[in-house]
């Protein structure tokens, strides 16, 4: 039996695919960049309505929105330099007729992802 992965003659399909995944890596990193704008932006939004419609109680604020809205905006960045990577990466990959998947990418994206959800979990429960 043999392998296909080094029998393969990498086409035009194979290059596009590699372009429409780097695309979508280019996508993920402008959404976690224009959330990170948001959420920075929305708390000086609540501070200012709340000093335009004349409250005196002004919502309490631990002051972390900034922070987690920068971090967003970094990974953001990270993210579109990671995906620049791993287009190169299977590029020279395709060229040489030899893919060899990654997993520890997948590996260490899934830990993030579950350990900011995690982060931002401790961070909302207390405000219910």
């Amino acid at each position: 039996m043999t392998d296909q992965t080094n029998n393969h003659q990498a086409g035009a399909g194979d290059h596009l695919a590699n372009e429409r995944t780097f695309l979508a890596w280019i996508r993920t990193s402008i959404a976690l960049m224009g959330f990170g704008f948001v959420v920075v932006k929305f708390s000086l939004f609540v501070r200012q309505i709340s000093l335009v419609v004349g409250t005196q109680n002004v919502p309490q604020q631990k002051g972390f929105s900034a922070i987690i809205g920068m971090c967003l905006v970094a990974v953001g960045a990270l993210t579109a330099l990671i995906g620049y990577l791993r287009y190169r990466r299977i590029e020279k990959q395709l060229l040489n007729n030899a893919f060899y998947p990654q997993s520890r990418l997948l590996l260490v994206l899934t830990a993030g992802v579950i350990g900011a959800s995690l982060l931002l979990l401790y961070y909302l429960l207390p405000n219910l």
